[in-house]
């Protein structure tokens, strides 16, 4: 299940099996789509998979995670989307009322995100072999001319930026199966994250280096992957990380860190310093961006790190997630 969750075991996989036999010798850092030329345009393309349980929860349903999840891969590899196949694996015996909701949820979030489903496939498996529903889709997109996402072009010095509260989506799976007895008034962040793309690109131009949606392992997983890719540290400020009251109580429950947590409706970005304000201002005004903050910076050491300064005035080191805590979270 580890090899699932995002973390370590993952990237272990990805780059020590499914890379070198899949990509061959190619070099290019492992982002959110690929680039494709296609009779000389360039095409982004992504694939992702949808496995969530319960299938629907306070605030989205595996239907509007299969489209949002796509259009924010889609977004933060700087192209807009434009087209999304899907694919539904259903268990026989799925209730139709509950694939019709899920088709209708789906309609619904490509409609709010401006995106075409535009065709797709379905295959039946035993009852007890699928979780019910089993949900992949791959989206096609066009680059945005103004950006040029490569963890190669981050600098020290420059600023992290992030759109919202962390660990939301997480948090709300896990009360949703009711393996906690805790009340809490929380709901998914699933949503498109493209307005938050687009505004901070008319905004802040070529001065975004590298953007990312951080979903499974969370802005920790997320920004270590980053600090590999680029060779230098992240330095957060752990007050400046917004995180709701009934997150931050579940994950000392549990011995758990907000930054591990998945997110399905935010996005980090590293922006030139002399530009970080101005984006940050354009987040703002875009509609659900009002918690967006500079929580910290890129720094020359320790490299290769991602470092948190506490509330205490000390540090420690985030690592990137180890194991499966909350499975079956998108």
């Amino acid at each position: 299940m580890a090899h699932g969750a995002g973390g370590k075991a993952s990237r272990r996989l990805v780059e020590g099996l499914f890379a070198p036999l899949l990509f061959g010798s190619s070099a290019e850092p492992l982002t959110d789509s690929a680039r494709v030329l296609v009779d000389r345009t360039s095409v982004a393309v992504t694939t992702d998979s949808f496995v969530v349980s319960p299938l629907s929860f306070p605030g989205g349903s595996i239907g509007e995670l299969a489209i949002n999840g796509t259009v924010n891969d889609l977004a933060v590899s700087g192209a807009r989307p434009e087209a999304i196949v899907v694919t539904f694996i259903l268990e026989a015996g799925l209730p139709a009322s509950v694939l019709e909701s899920e088709v209708r949820a789906m309609a619904d979030a490509a409609r709010r995100a401006n995106v075409k489903v535009v065709g797709g496939d379905t295959k039946v498996v035993e009852h007890g072999k699928a979780d019910l529903m089993y949900v992949t889709a791959t989206g096609i997109g066009s680059p945005i001319p103004a950006l040029t996402i490569d963890p190669r072009s981050v600098r020290a010095g420059d600023k992290v930026l992030l759109s919202g509260p962390v660990g939301d989506h997480g948090i709300t799976i896990l009360l949703a199966r009711g393996e906690l007895d805790i009340e809490a008034e929380l709901r998914s962040d699933t949503r498109s994250v493209y307005p938050f793309v687009e505004a901070i690109s008319g905004a802040a131009g070529a001065a975004i280096r590298w953007m990312r949606d951080p979903t499974r392992g969370g802005v920790a997983t997320s920004l270590n992957e980053l600090a590999r890719d680029c060779g230098l540290g992240i330095y957060l400020e752990e007050e400046e990380l917004p995180v709701h009251d009934e997150v931050r109580g579940a994950c000392e429950l549990l011995g758990l860190d907000p930054l591990h947590i998945a997110n399905e409706g935010q996005c980090i970005a590293i922006v030139a310093a002399e530009y970080a304000d101005v984006a940050l201002a354009a987040i703002h005004q875009t509609p659900g961006g009002g918690d967006a903050r500079i929580i910290g910076e890129v720094r020359e050491q320790p490299a290769a790190t991602v470092l948190v300064g506490t509330r205490y005035g000390g540090t420690r080191v985030i690592d990137m997630l180890v194991g499966d805590p909350l499975p079956r979270i998108c």
